[in-house]
């Protein structure tokens, strides 16, 4: 098992605590500070504890030096500062050596905030390619590494990956919950285990598909996704969004074959048109025409998903019923939501496009868990592990690398 934050020692310590803070930013003003509030209980227990707290995260992409004015992590300090009701000084220079006397300086409950790491890829991309010198150097400025990043857990990048290898380290209380509600997913779901999968492209879903087939007792699919598989069955999806890849088409071919009692696509959508901005009709699933494209399931596709949600046990929610962000085709997602809603099992959703629709159209309270995690939630669930989180020490690991 990794080493948990509540099993370390950190009373008078320099703890290093990478968060994800990688929140949408729009003229200096953070627009979802969900983020900031999910880190908390790991900085709540590091101050009760009486730790000394350094704090690292990326946000955004950083490849000019006109990026760092729009990816500055000063309005996160603010803003954490503001919510902690706690002064919390803020760091620029990332790799400033004063910043070892600074953290030594530390007194207990105290918070430092280190600049975007990603500023450090300005120079031979420091951070992305885990440079040895600059994980050391970072390592240097605590006496623990907890990792709290879920979302980045799946990158090696010097503020993840490398810091462990020098220093003590565990996971954070967020990283922890993110685990422990995944893991239920993946080491023991109660069934019947039902996934509401949508998106876009099926290539990017694959490996996920044929890993979660080997769990589920049920596959709803809608999106791109239903198409691609739908033109492997040889219906005709007009000019909607699939698949082109012979070899994927293929591949779906097999994957329906083998699993034809758990797959459900759609028997009917909401559809627009290439040509008609203002073309909305009804169809059934066999009668797409050339020109039409799927935005949205419809009302028999609803009815017959009701049915397998209703009885789940365990439901896992991943990607949209079509093109939500439209009113016009927002109502396969919303029904669908509503019927989660109304169940008593266990329900997570992971991935951008689930958790956005989840909250946009009021739904956050129905789920157990949204998982903050995007891609790295969905390639936890393929591989069952994340490279920082490899990383970390075992519980009763006690060698590390000397600074």
């Amino acid at each position: 098992m990794k080493q948990r934050l509540k099993k370390m020692d950190v009373k008078n310590k320099r703890v290093i605590v990478r968060f994800d803070y990688n929140v949408p930013i729009k003229d200096g003003v953070i627009l979802d500070a969900t983020k900031i509030y999910e880190s908390l209980p790991t900085i709540n227990y590091l101050i009760e504890n009486e730790a000394k707290i350094i704090i690292l995260s990326h946000l955004g992409k950083v490849r000019t030096i006109e990026d760092k004015e729009f990816n500055t992590l000063y309005p996160v300090c603010d803003k954490l500062s503001e919510i902690l009701n706690k002064y919390i000084t803020f760091e620029s220079n990332i790799l400033d050596p004063k910043l070892i006397e600074k953290t030594n300086e530390l007194k207990p409950g105290e918070i430092i905030m280190l600049e975007n790491t990603r500023f450090l890829d300005l120079d031979g991309k420091k951070e992305s390619i885990c440079d040895f010198e600059t994980s050391r150097f970072l390592s240097s400025l605590g006496d623990i590494f907890v990792l709290d990043a879920f979302a980045s857990s799946h990158r090696r990048h010097a503020s993840t990956v490398g810091i462990a290898k020098f220093i003590p380290s565990c996971i954070g209380l967020s990283l922890e919950k993110e685990l422990n509600n995944l893991d239920s997913l993946i080491i023991n779901p109660a069934h019947p285990f039902t996934v509401i999968m949508g998106g876009a492209k099926v290539e990017d879903k694959l490996l996920l598909i044929e890993k979660i087939l080997t769990k589920c007792d049920f596959l709803l699919l809608a999106g791109g996704l239903a198409n691609s598989f739908l033109k492997a069955l040889n219906f005709k999806i007009g000019s909607s969004l699939a698949s082109h890849n012979k070899e994927v088409v293929n591949k779906l071919k097999e994957i329906m074959l083998k699993n034809k009692n758990k797959i459900m696509l759609p028997l009917d959508a909401i559809v627009g048109c290439s040509y008609d901005k203002n073309y909305v009709k009804y169809k059934k699933i066999n009668k797409i025409e050339d020109n039409e494209i799927i935005y949205d399931i419809g009302t028999k596709t609803i009815e017959k998903y009701k049915l397998t949600i209703e009885k789940s046990k365990t439901i896992f929610m991943n990607g949209t019923m079509g093109l939500y962000e439209d009113k016009r085709y927002s109502n396969g997602t919303r029904e669908i939501l509503e019927i989660v809603q109304k169940n008593n099992g266990k329900k997570i959703a992971g991935g951008g496009d689930a958790v956005s629709s989840i909250k946009n159209l009021g739904y956050q309270e129905a789920f157990t868990y949204l998982s903050c995690g995007g891609g790295a939630t969905l390639e936890y669930l393929i591989k069952g592990h994340l490279i920082a989180i490899d990383n970390i020490m075992e519980s009763d690991e006690i060698e590390v690398l000397d600074v």
